[in-house]
């Protein structure tokens, strides 16, 4: 099969999911429910197929990516699959020093704070990554109907981790390189626009349903800040993939504030954390999208009753929106009880049947 046409399958098997649905704010069967980081450490067969194998090693074999991505639609029957890798996959596969460390996160041997740095950043190339290719090809394949959202990092998050050499906090040397330089700024922030897009583009023409843009720290950013020195790029992002007509899911934590402005930087759905409720969120955004979200990921250590009385006021604030998509605030957290994530999705989809 070619990739046109294996695409294309793909596609239609997953158009008229409730996930999909959605997404464009047409009517659905019930609310569709996936869960950020669903393939991961909260999974006891994760760690059975991760065991000993670094992360990004993982992120580059399309056969662990492929059961990986598989184990939360067969175990939980979420409405989606998200694809699993990690956002600085595409900076290694330019040739970035960096590795992720257990318990740290991604770290840069060499910070980019020069324009000398801004050189060692090239363009992405499919070639670059054809075991995301594969494993999407694969995957396709193996979801039939369930769609398979694609993923990457946002320039400002990028910047933030190549910036900073790893996490942060403060974000200080990325702050100072928005004030003191902006002209590099802009420079560096709009080259990681065209690798994100890139990385994105494969994902999509490889067969992927929708894609989310993860732009995770952006909280850190005042909304000015966000509107002149960040959202330039994640727009630049959203407009490079806008011709394969896939849903785009624009997602950050502690973004209350810029929920409006991520609406803007031309998301299809916005993702909201757990801090603003999400008829609150919808205001912010305005009407013209759907939104993600937001049960707060701690309330599935509460015990049933508290998960159940919790998401249920996560879908009576959503009663209201034009398409909503049921997920956490943030990220499954690692000691998650997998059978809770099970009954909260068999809890949305009988509270909301139609």
């Amino acid at each position: 099969m070619s990739e046109r046409s294996q695409q294309q399958t793909g596609r239609t098997a997953a158009h008229d999911s409730a996930f999909l649905r959605a997404c464009r704010r047409e009517p659905v069967p019930h609310t569709p429910v996936w869960f950020m980081r669903q393939a991961g450490r909260s999974l006891p067969e994760y760690r059975k197929v991760r065991e000993g194998i670094p992360m990004l090693d993982s992120c580059m074999r399309p056969d662990l990516v492929t059961e990986i991505t598989l184990q939360p639609v067969r175990r939980h029957n979420v409405d989606a699959a998200i694809f699993y890798s990690d956002i600085v996959v595409p900076l290694k596969a330019i040739g970035i020093d960096l590795d992720i460390k257990p318990g740290v996160g991604p770290v840069v041997a060499e910070p980019v704070r020069t324009r000398a740095d801004l050189e060692r950043l090239r363009p992405l190339d499919a070639s670059d990554v054809p075991y995301v290719t594969e494993a999407v090809g694969q995957l396709v394949g193996e979801l039939g109907a369930t769609p398979l959202i694609g993923f990457a990092g946002a320039p400002f998050t990028l910047a933030s981790y190549l910036i900073e050499g790893g996490p942060s906090r403060t974000y200080e040397n990325t702050k100072a390189m928005m004030y003191g330089a902006p002209e590099l700024w802009a420079d560096l922030v709009d080259r990681l626009a065209g690798i994100t897009a890139a990385f994105l583009d494969v994902q999509i023409r490889a067969g992927a349903s929708a894609v989310q843009l993860f732009d995770s720290w952006a909280g850190a950013l005042a909304p000015a800040e966000y509107r002149d020195l960040v959202m330039p790029a994640s727009a630049k992002v959203f407009d490079a993939v806008a011709h394969h007509g896939v849903p785009r899911i624009h997602f950050g934590v502690g973004t209350g504030e810029l929920l409006g402005l991520m609406g803007e930087a031309g998301a299809d759905v916005v993702g909201v954390d757990w801090r603003v409720p999400l008829d609150e969120a919808a205001r912010r955004v305005g009407p013209g999208k759907a939104l993600q979200g937001n049960l707060d990921s701690a309330v599935l250590f509460a015990g049933r009753a508290a998960v159940e009385t919790k998401a249920q006021e996560v879908l009576d604030a959503a009663s209201g929106l034009e398409g909503h998509v049921f997920n956490l605030g943030h990220g499954v957290m690692p000691n998650t009880d997998p059978d809770a994530l099970t009954h909260l999705v068999e809890y949305v989809h009988e509270r909301t049947a139609r």
